[in-house]
């Protein structure tokens, strides 16, 4: 354990006793950083052998605040951590608590420690006790956050103006020479007000497909529940890490940032049934009673029980170690209690103003009864060479998720280090940037998609723009191997199958959520482009 670098954890008036990082911010030793926990011991390299000093003594050194007569307030507490093998001279009450030699921990047999600690009482009066959590909440190299923000907002800034240059230029030059045929053809049919050379062209790409485009695609009822979902979840991440950002959610108030988001993902049930009712019943004109009570039912049931199922059989594995960290089955229940006297029917009452109050949506052009014949991808590929790689489904999608992770990389390398690792997030600042961007990054990138698929006359555009904004959760997955492998160093089967299961489970969730973001985004872009047609 000491070689791998575990800590010790304690409290002591709930302020986590730390250690000093060696930071110092002044001059003055109390404005030194300080992060959670000390360490067990250390490893040392003997020559040819390796060594493990353990640490048996503890100097804690509690700082302290006068607020009045015989009134105190802790505000620091550090942990001095060190060796001492003739740890039985000090005798009681000797006051004697100088370490002389380390303290060999013997792997080959079993060795005696006794342990011993002292306690120093320091009146520390420039810090107060509203203030005592700041030597934790640390922003660590902030240049590094800053750059990542500033690369971040670089690729939104290209991605933006491809989507501009396509919108002002490419689609406004297709859009104005087809209403010209579109009008010279219902004007005048003797030919007598002929066009130039230059704007009879043949017509092709994604202007073809306008009585095709705006087709329910397969499985509407899966996506429709996935889009649903993944706006509640947008929704909830959002506003909790605004919350945070403004300082709502202080570390020092342990438990507030889970809780939160628990209650805010509930009170925004309804947006989950809303939402996927409206898509089903509005967009994809689902009019089948039986799949609109599936609608109903599953949209409430089918992200709550992924989770909780994943949830609790993590968990068992914590019950089955005996582990201090296992949630109580009775939490489990309080759970479920608040799930569905709460969540459920706020879900369903969305629903009901999606069927009884939505307005209806109206697209932009007619659909066709008879689905056109979509092209083969290898005819299109020869004369449109630059679509043949962005129109094979699986190389764009994976090529599309890796600049919304590129968004959030730098921050979610912090996030995975204070959830596994010694220090506290708070940098929520930095977090609300990144998802912002993300997010405007993720529209962008499945818009350029939805383009490409369009011009190659594909008018099955919904499920693929869920795919492009869901490839990010590869990435994010992919991200947390690469951190086990590098970082961490995990005893037994039970920590790598719980690692792998939140990962998994943390991925999934972000997919869902950039899923929704991808199909809202792509249906405003199409919803724009085919309402400047002038067609029958």
């Amino acid at each position: 354990m000491i070689w791998k670098g575990y800590d010790h954890n304690w409290l002591i008036d709930g302020l986590p006793a730390g250690s000093a990082t060696g930071h110092y911010w002044g001059s003055d030793e109390n404005d030194q950083w300080l992060r959670p926990g000390f360490s067990l011991g250390m490893g040392i390299i003997d020559g040819d052998k390796e060594k493990v000093v353990f640490y048996n003594h503890y100097n804690i050194i509690v700082d302290y605040h006068v607020v009045g007569a015989d009134q105190y307030r802790v505000v620091g507490v550090r942990v001095e951590p060190s060796s001492n093998k003739d740890a039985d001279d000090f005798g009681a009450g000797s006051g004697q608590c100088s370490p002389a030699a380390d303290l060999i921990l013997d792997e080959e047999g079993p060795t005696d420690v006794i342990f011993t600690y002292s306690v120093a009482w320091v009146n520390n009066p420039n810090v107060h006790f509203a203030t005592r959590w700041d030597k934790y909440l640390h922003v660590y190299d902030a240049s590094i956050h800053w750059l990542s923000i500033i690369a971040s907002a670089g690729i939104v800034v290209l991605l933006c103006s491809m989507v501009f240059v396509i919108l002002a230029r490419s689609l406004h030059k297709d859009i104005t020479r087809y209403n010209k045929l579109d009008q010279f053809a219902l004007s005048d049919l003797s030919g007598d007000h002929a066009l130039p050379d230059d704007d009879v062209q043949d017509d092709s790409g994604w202007k073809l497909i306008h009585g095709d485009v705006f087709r329910p695609p397969p499985y509407p009822l899966a996506l429709s529940i996935l889009t649903g979902n993944g706006a509640q979840l947008f929704l909830m991440c959002g506003f909790t890490i605004a919350l945070a950002g403004l300082g709502f959610l202080s570390p020092s108030n342990r438990g507030a940032l889970g809780s939160v988001t628990i209650l805010l993902y509930i009170a925004f049930s309804s947006v989950s049934g809303f939402t996927s009712t409206y898509i089903y019943t509005k967009l994809f004109h689902g009019t089948d009673a039986k799949y609109l009570k599936y609608n109903i039912a599953i949209t409430p049931l089918a992200l709550p029980l992924t989770i909780f199922s994943t949830f609790f059989l993590l968990n068992l594995f914590l019950w089955f170690n005996a582990s201090s960290g296992a949630v109580p089955f009775t939490t489990m229940l309080v759970l479920i209690f608040i799930y569905f006297v709460i969540s459920l029917p706020l879900s369903i009452g969305g629903s009901y103003l999606a069927l009884k109050y939505a307005p209806p949506y109206t697209p932009p052009v007619k659909t066709n009864q008879i689905p056109r014949q979509i092209p083969d991808p290898a005819t299109l590929s020869t004369t449109n060479t630059w679509l043949s790689t962005l129109n094979r489904p699986l190389p764009a999608i994976l090529l599309s998720g890796i600049l919304p992770f590129a968004a959030i990389a730098i921050e979610l390398y912090f996030i995975l280090s204070s959830l596994w690792s010694t220090h506290i997030y708070y940098m929520f600042g930095f977090l609300f940037l990144s998802y912002g961007l993300m997010l405007v990054t993720t529209a962008s990138v499945t818009v350029l998609n939805v383009y490409f698929m369009l011009c190659a006359e594909d008018y099955r555009w919904q499920w693929r723009a869920w795919a492009t904004g869901a490839a990010c959760a590869v990435y994010v997955f992919a991200n947390a191997i690469v951190f086990w492998m590098g970082r961490l160093s995990f005893g037994g089967v039970t920590s790598v199958v719980l690692y792998l299961g939140y990962s998994g489970l943390v991925s999934g969730a972000v997919g869902v959520l950039m899923g929704s973001v991808g199909v809202v985004g792509s249906w405003g872009f199409v919803h724009v482009i085919y309402g400047r047609l002038k067609v029958d």
